[in-house]
């Protein structure tokens, strides 16, 4: 049986509940290892792949994440279609906590992450990047949710910095200029790799606060404990966009 979609789990995200009859694989890549191990398994009678991005005991940092080897890995087992959950800040209205969102444009502001396959020589990749999310698998995504009955916003900009510390209000200032409404440490280079292995990408993101700043409170000090609240919170929902997904 094909696997009919990957999940990416981000922080607060280290396995799917309604994952059932699993089986563990550690395939290797020519990048190294993964993240950690990925677990195949049954959703509705759907095969799913899941990784958790940061590990499962959440042991690595953005800037430290192998994310050739994740992305290599899922293909390895057969993933085509990729579904990656982000815990983000919110930086304008439409994006505050337990929000959930399905952005279509991102700004990288990472540095020093290995970011393109092209790295040990053989073919010179330029792909479109234009769209960096794959436009037809956004599209299942926003049906997915609606058919559910879940709220999401359809749009939005992701701006990717480099992380682990949260960033400054000025530096969420600049974002905000530049264009952005959510802010994360792990959407690049995740989403160009993708693109360069031929995997269709899209991103759920789950607002797990107000970036610094933003919100009602721009003196509200972010905890990791309402971070992980919030995104509990919203698994229930992501869990039925996964499940709606599915059904296509």
């Amino acid at each position: 049986m094909a696997i009919e979609l990957a999940v990416i789990g981000g922080t607060g995200v280290y396995a799917l509940g309604e994952l059932t009859d699993v089986e563990t694989r550690r395939p290797e890549t020519r990048y190294g290892a993964p993240s950690g191990p990925i677990r195949v398994g049954q959703i509705d009678g759907k095969r799913v792949a899941f990784l958790a991005r940061h590990g499962e005991g959440h042991a690595l940092p953005p800037h430290k994440i192998n994310y050739r080897a994740n992305l290599a890995a899922l293909k390895a087992v057969g993933a085509t279609r990729v579904l990656a959950l982000n815990t983000v800040g919110g930086i304008t209205e439409r994006f505050g906590p337990r929000v959930l969102a399905c952005p279509d444009q991102l700004i990288d502001y990472t540095w020093g992450r290995i970011s393109t396959l092209c790295e040990d020589g053989g073919e010179v990749l330029h792909v479109d990047f234009g769209e960096p999310y794959t436009p037809a698998l956004r599209a299942q995504v926003i049906v997915a949710a609606r058919r559910a009955g879940v709220a999401l916003v359809d749009g939005g900009c992701y701006g990717a910095t480099q992380g682990p510390r949260l960033e400054t209000r000025a530096e969420i200032a600049r974002l905000r200029r530049d264009g952005c409404d959510l802010v994360g440490m792990t959407g690049m280079p995740e989403a160009g790799l993708a693109r360069e292995l031929g995997l269709d990408y899209a991103c759920l993101a789950i607002v797990a606060n107000w970036a610094a700043g933003a919100g009602p409170d721009a003196d509200e000090v972010i905890t990791l404990q309402d971070v992980l609240d919030n995104v509990t919170a919203a698994m229930g929902d992501v869990a039925k966009v996964v499940q709606a997904l599915l059904a296509d």
